[in-house]
């Protein structure tokens, strides 16, 4: 398959461990990641996959985001905004403007995804509401 756009793997690996560098630092994200990673190389090396498979369609990721973060009990709608505000901040210092508008059009589609994911309780009836309101 043709990637969705130009990226290298160094590039993307750039990029998550900025993100978690910043994010390990952060008074919300922190906090929430630190509730749940333990080891940072492994996580890091899974996320790195996981954005391996979603723009480069290389299909060594093997995980569920959804069922990630709605287990976790500490993820809250609001945090969406943050963590995708940091991530466009990391794209923009990292990658030329158009392989970051791309990567950043990609991660906030994902998470309106989860963001509506994280809405539904298990075994809820769906909620109509819009997360963004």
């Amino acid at each position: 398959m043709t990637p969705r756009f130009s990226i290298t793997d160094d590039q993307i690996a750039t990029v998550v461990h900025e993100f978690y560098a910043v994010a390990r630092t952060h008074p919300g994200l922190g906090p929430v990641f630190a509730a749940h990673v333990t080891d940072w190389e492994a996580h890091e090396a899974k996320i790195i996959r996981f954005w391996r498979n979603a723009i480069l369609y290389d299909r060594s990721y093997d995980g569920n985001p959804m069922q990630v973060h709605r287990a976790a009990g500490n993820v809250r709608l609001g945090m969406f905004d943050v963590w995708l505000g940091l991530f466009d901040s990391v794209l923009k210092r990292h990658l030329p403007a158009e392989t970051a508008a791309a990567w950043s059009d990609l991660a906030h589609r994902i998470g309106r995804g989860l963001r509506f994911g994280m809405m539904d309780a298990p075994n809820a009836p769906p909620s109509l509401r819009d997360p963004a309101r």
